[in-house]
This record gives structure tokens, C-alpha cells and sequence, in this order.
């Protein structure tokens, strides 16, 4: 059975103790075809900003690799130029779709040296809790399970506090991306982990980009399997939104490590990060039209810094919102943690491009 004890060392401690793991993106040409260069030159940027770990396959990647034909070969390059780059750092994959599916994507990335699997649910809106817990033990079988509660936009839905206990109730889970987008249901996630026997085991990763720098600094008190209440954090965060601006989400995650330390000052400056970082993604994410560019808003910022050459999808249809490039121009200009940014990638772009 997968679990921690299947987890290299390295990769454990990692993410027991939390950290900053963007969502890989998909580099593509005008034809929109895989553009390998570009794609390398995200994942040593990633690695160089120092991300604590990488997940790739997820939706940040785009679901529609898998039919696209390009699942196996966007692993593969973000594998060996993360192995080059980066080490023993985490390395996360995304896996989708029915169970003999998900399984034979689990296997896929075991054999390019992924750590675990983030599991989406994603597509599977005819199959019961029931099924869907059954598929994730199934998967467990093969790696490390990181549950997957995403939001209804992307293709989420509900879940009920006792699936949430179950789940974590399997010896292959090992941790849990909390991304519904709603304050309600992330407590009822977290209140659920909770009442499982497992509690301690499961380390609690926030995928709510919405709400980051909040997440990251809160305490959350929640009833317990025992009839009291029981602290429960975030280790880190596993977002979208470190897709970009990665140098100032591992400087945000320092700020938060110190501030859980009794650092007053770290605490004062990550919270001034709030508001700011809240504009930053409604600008990337844009939920004033659904979601509908949240893909290409991310393409955007790393277009505008050079790392891509454009923002196409794999979707002809998908593409910024009116207005959208002007609201990422505007946060980049605001906000002096992410401006910043722009200057590490000037530096050292032609090398992660070579």
C-alpha cells in the first residue's frame, strides 16, 4: 500500500512541512503544439525561484493533454528538467478520469520518478462518494494520493464531510489540496480530515487562490472525532496562482514560516501581502466572466515576462477576457513583490531558454 513510507525522504519532509508548488503550465506555439523549449525553461524557473516542489498534469497544465496526446511527454520533460534543476525536490502529478485511467496515469508517472499523485475528480460526475473512494484507493495502490477538492468552475463539485473522512481515512493518502473557492466548504473539508483517525497524517495543502496569504497565517479550530476541538493549518500551498510570480510565493511562504514562529514583523509584512494578492488573481484568474481566462491569464503574465512566447490553449475557444491584459499590466505595475519578479526572470531567462 502507497503511503507515506513510499514517499522518498526528501520528498516526505517536504511535504509534511509545507511549502510553495505551483501548478505547472503548458508551453505552446501559435500551432499550438508543444513549444519543449519553453516548457523546459518554466520548470527551471520554477526550480531556480525555489519552489519546493512542482505539480504538473493538473488543470494548470490544461485537463485536455490527456486527449491532446501530450500527457506523457509534458511529464516527462518537467521530470528530467526538475531532476536536473532541483534534485530531490517534490515532484506531483495530476491524474484524471475513470480508475483504469487515473491507475495507468499513477503508473505512468511512478516510472518518470513522481512522488504522488493529485487526484482530480474532475468528469466523474455520474459516479457515487462511494466509487469515487474506491478509485482512490485503487490509485493509492500505485502512489502517494493527494485529494483533489476543486473547484465547481473548473469542474468540481461537492463532497460531503464524512467522503472527506473517509478519504482520509485510506494509508495512501497522505495529503489534501483544498480548493473550493468557498469559505464554507473548505471548513467542512478540514472538519472532516479532522474526524478521521488520521488527522495527524494528512497534511493540508490550500488551493483556495482566492484567499492565499489568509489561509496560509490562519488557525482553524474545528470539532474533532473526540468531542473537542482540534488545530488544524495549512502546511502550504499547491495553486495555480504560483504558476507565476513563484519567487515572490516562496518569499511569501518564508514569511509565513516565521510568522507561525512568533515573528511579529514577517506576520505584519505577509499581511499587507492580502489585499494585493487577492487583486493579483482576480487580474490572472478573472472571475468576473466565470473563470473563462484563468488558463490564458496565467499564459499572460509569463508571456509578458518572456517565458512564453503567447497565451494560446488547447482550447481554439479559450483566450483572455475584454479587459484582462490590462488588469494583469495594472497588478504587475502595483504591487512591488511582484514587479520585482519581472527583474530575477530578465536575469536569467536566456539560460533557462538555452
Amino acid at each position: 500500500m502507497a503511503g507515506w513510507a513510499q514517499l522518498r525522504p526528501a520528498a516526505a519532509a517536504t511535504l509534511r512541512a509545507g511549502g510553495a508548488i505551483p501548478a505547472h503550465p503548458l508551453a505552446l506555439d501559435a500551432d499550438r503544439r508543444l513549444d519543449e523549449r519553453r516548457q523546459r525553461a518554466l520548470t527551471r524557473y520554477y526550480a531556480d525561484a525555489g519552489a519546493d516542489g512542482i505539480a504538473v498534469a493538473v488543470h494548470t497544465t490544461q485537463f485536455a493533454i490527456r486527449e491532446a496526446g501530450l500527457l506523457e511527454p509534458v511529464l516527462a520533460l518537467a521530470a528530467e528538467a526538475w531532476e536536473a534543476s532541483a534534485g530531490p525536490r517534490l515532484r506531483i502529478a495530476g491524474v484524471a478520469g475513470p480508475a483504469s485511467q487515473a491507475v495507468a496515469e499513477a503508473e505512468l508517472a511512478r516510472s518518470l520518478g513522481y512522488d504522488a499523485v493529485l487526484v482530480s475528480p474532475g468528469g466523474l460526475g455520474e459516479l457515487s462518494e462511494g466509487e469515487l473512494l474506491d478509485r482512490s484507493a485503487a490509485i493509492g495502490e500505485v502512489l502517494p494520493v493527494i485529494g483533489f477538492a476543486l473547484q465547481d468552475a473548473v469542474g468540481g463539485r461537492p463532497f460531503s464531510a464524512a467522503y472527506w473522512r473517509e478519504l482520509a481515512e485510506q494509508p495512501s493518502t497522505v495529503a489534501v489540496k483544498v480548493a473550493p473557492f468557498d469559505r464554507y466548504r473548505t471548513v467542512e473539508i478540514m472538519r472532516g480530515v479532522g474526524r478521521s483517525g488520521r488527522a495527524e497524517e494528512v497534511v493540508l495543502y490550500t488551493g483556495n487562490d482566492d484567499t492565499i496569504v489568509t489561509d496560509l497565517l490562519g488557525e482553524w479550530w474545528l470539532d474533532d472525532d473526540r468531542g473537542g476541538l482540534r488545530r488544524r493549518t495549512f502546511a502550504g500551498g499547491l495553486l495555480g496562482h504560483w504558476a507565476v510570480w513563484t519567487r515572490s510565493a516562496v518569499r511569501l511562504m518564508s514569511l509565513v514560516r516565521a510568522a507561525r514562529s512568533g515573528d511579529a514583523e514577517a506576520r505584519s509584512e505577509a499581511e499587507r501581502r492580502v489585499a494585493g494578492t487577492i487583486d493579483a488573481n482576480a487580474a490572472v484568474f478573472d472571475p468576473v466572466h466565470g473563470f473563462a481566462g484563468v488558463i490564458a491569464g496565467v499564459h499572460e503574465v509569463l508571456r509578458r515576462q518572456g517565458l512564453l512566447a503567447g497565451v494560446w490553449c488547447l482550447d481554439p475557444e479559450e483566450g483572455l477576457s475584454p479587459g484582462q491584459a490590462e488588469e494583469i499590466a495594472r497588478v504587475s505595475r502595483r504591487y512591488p513583490w511582484l514587479a520585482e519578479e519581472d527583474d530575477f526572470i530578465a536575469e536569467n531567462l536566456d539560460r533557462w531558454l538555452s
